[in-house]
């Protein structure tokens, strides 16, 4: 009924990108399919009789169905700017989510993969020599030492990297741009990739990383190269591009960068999304102590 005008204001006047609002789009869906009991995508959910309970029990029934308690929150931001879009439209008088409170959460610390590790693989010989190898090599180097996340990395066009100033031109969540710089290395391993790029594809499509046949490379595949390649480090608990970022972060801060510089870098809004990587660093470093002789006794 209003879906429509909703997801439009999400692209056009918040700026959201594709997969947030597909994201958006589905959990709403499924608090439809909740309401109505049944799955029917052309029977829309009437908004102006939803009550604060139905959306706590709804909450309760995704718990009892051991769905995380993030997702469960992230749902509930969705259907809480869906309501608040609805209020601003005068379609509905009260958001119902408004003083509805999500799952509380611990504090999860950010999988990342160890320096010695990933060097170990990047400097390898795990990699196949031909186009595809030498493109999942540097697109697995680029997420670990730019720290740029999954999109970003799919929508960086040839014009974004100048090989000049040594730099990238990253538009991030909310079309929000930032520059990140990078080291003689990785730009020697880019201009080698532009090359084989142009002998193998031929094709100019305006996006920096493309499939074998001109194509652009979309999320999932992006997730099951990351995957693949991580796999030759034994005992990791995650395998994702995220973990790429989160390593990226983790090094950064371990190798003596400023909170703020990496927050920069990250295209963080907020400090507080930056500091959890401290906690991070402080965990490597009790570890260390640990292994003190004194500290075993």
């Amino acid at each position: 009924m209003f879906i429509d005008s909703f997801l439009n204001y999400l692209r056009y006047e918040k700026g959201y990108s594709d997969h947030t609002i597909e994201a958006y789009h589905r959990d709403i869906f499924q608090f439809g399919v909740y309401i109505k009991g049944k799955n029917e995508d052309d029977i829309p959910f009437d908004p102006k009789v939803i009550a604060p309970e139905q959306i706590r029990k709804w909450m309760m029934t995704l718990l009892d169905h051991k769905v995380m308690s993030s997702s469960v929150r992230r749902k509930l931001a969705a259907l809480r700017t869906y309501f608040r879009f609805l209020v601003k439209q005068g379609i509905v008088e009260k958001n119902p989510v408004q003083f509805v409170q999500g799952p509380k959460m611990g504090k999860m610390l950010p999988y990342f993969v160890k320096e010695k590790e990933l060097a170990q693989l990047l400097d390898g010989d795990d990699f196949q020599d031909d186009f595809e190898g030498m493109r999942d090599r540097l697109l697995v180097e680029l997420l670990y030492e730019t720290g740029i996340r999954r999109m970003e990395l799919i929508t960086l066009r040839q014009a974004d990297v100048d090989f000049n100033r040594m730099q990238l031109k990253v538009t991030g969540k909310r079309n929000k741009q930032r520059l990140i710089p990078f080291a003689e290395r990785l730009k020697d391993m880019m201009v080698e990739y532009v090359s084989m790029r142009k002998k193998t594809v031929g094709t100019e499509d305006p996006c920096f990383f493309v499939r074998k046949n001109g194509t652009p490379l979309s999320p999932s595949i992006v997730y099951r190269i990351v995957k693949h390649s991580l796999m030759a480090i034994p005992m990791l608990a995650k395998r994702s591009p995220h973990v790429l970022r989160h390593s990226f972060a983790t090094s950064m801060l371990n190798n003596g960068a400023e909170l703020n510089a990496v927050k920069e870098l990250l295209g963080h809004s907020s400090l507080a999304s930056t500091s959890i990587y401290t906690h991070v660093t402080f965990e490597e470093l009790k570890k260390m102590y640990h292994a003190h002789p004194r500290a075993k006794k």
